[in-house]
């Protein structure tokens, strides 16, 4: 009699959980603020399967840009944005684990960038989105009396070429590298 009641107790939440699934949207983060952002190393994620909890995680990407995640294993998710890393762990619960997997990928931490040269606190900070260089300097606290305001380069993370010349309104992303130089005068 047990084993009949915990049958139909599993069956009740398998069609509770596809019925819900069909009026939730399974791409939540497709409409965040910042859902083009491509994952990279360093970035903290939380991934929230709906209805169930064992399978919701808040794990860090690797130096090599994975994650290890239930079922699934070692994951290569670096440069996916948060909708394609839903999309990757969605597919592959489908895939003989669960029905309709609902999933939501959030970003929790962003790698941080750095800045470096004539600020008065060089060093690596935090990233916020929204982030611009002028911002990125007032958080470094200011330009030293030596800085240029206008020989001001960036590196983007896993860019191998040469920094580029960048001006105070350009947008700062997780993982650059910012250089101040001196001014002559």
């Amino acid at each position: 009699m047990q084993h009949l009641v915990n049958y139909l107790k599993h069956s009740l939440r398998v069609l509770f959980i596809a019925f819900l699934a069909t009026f939730i949207p399974t791409h939540a983060a497709e409409n965040s603020q910042f859902s083009d952002y491509q994952l990279g190393s360093g970035d903290m994620v939380k991934i929230t399967v709906f209805g169930e909890e064992e399978l919701s995680i808040e794990t860090r990407l690797s130096d090599a840009g994975t994650i290890s995640y239930p079922f699934l294993g070692e994951l290569e998710v670096l440069d996916l944005t948060t909708s394609e890393l839903s999309s990757k762990i969605a597919n592959g619960l489908a895939n003989g684990y669960l029905l309709n997997p609902n999933v939501n990928v959030t970003v929790l931490e962003y790698r941080e960038f750095f800045i470096n040269g004539e600020v008065k606190k060089p060093g690596s900070y935090p990233f916020q989105p929204g982030l611009t260089l002028q911002k990125a300097v007032a958080i470094a606290g200011g330009f030293t009396e030596r800085a240029s305001k206008s020989k001001i380069f960036i590196q983007r993370d896993g860019n191998t070429g040469d920094p580029e010349m960048v001006d105070l309104s350009r947008q700062v992303l997780p993982g650059d590298i910012i250089t101040i130089e001196q001014s002559f005068f």
